[in-house]
């Protein structure tokens, strides 16, 4: 079974950063696509970053520049590095992976972005 935990998540004034992890249980992210989703208080949850096995990144209009997605095979982990943090990046960020024809999912991670 696949197991998704991430971290990194915290409280940071406008402008700052924050950098979350998603760790997974085995060496999955290597030959299945995965990103990131954010979902904020009574929105839905939205798509932030892919990254696809051979390396490929999209990213939402509204994270473009700003973030960035990356993974390291050998740690079965994926990155997202958040800059220039704005108020409307709040949200519980939550990992996924597409393997096996399902998607799993982390537990998520809280980014609050307040002064």
């Amino acid at each position: 079974q696949v197991r998704l935990v991430e971290s990194g998540g915290g409280l940071v004034q406008p402008g700052g950063s924050l950098r979350l992890s998603c760790a997974a249980s085995t060496s999955i992210f290597s030959i299945n696509d995965g990103g990131w989703y954010r979902q904020a208080p009574g929105k839905q949850r939205e798509l932030v970053a892919i990254i696809t096995t051979a390396g490929s990144t999209n990213y939402a209009d509204s994270v473009k520049g700003r973030f960035t997605i990356s993974r390291d095979n050998a740690r079965n982990t994926v990155f997202l590095q958040m800059n220039s943090l704005k108020p409307e990046d709040t949200a519980v960020y939550y990992c996924y992976v597409d393997h096996q024809l399902s998607r799993h999912w982390g537990q998520g991670t809280q980014v609050t972005v307040s002064s």
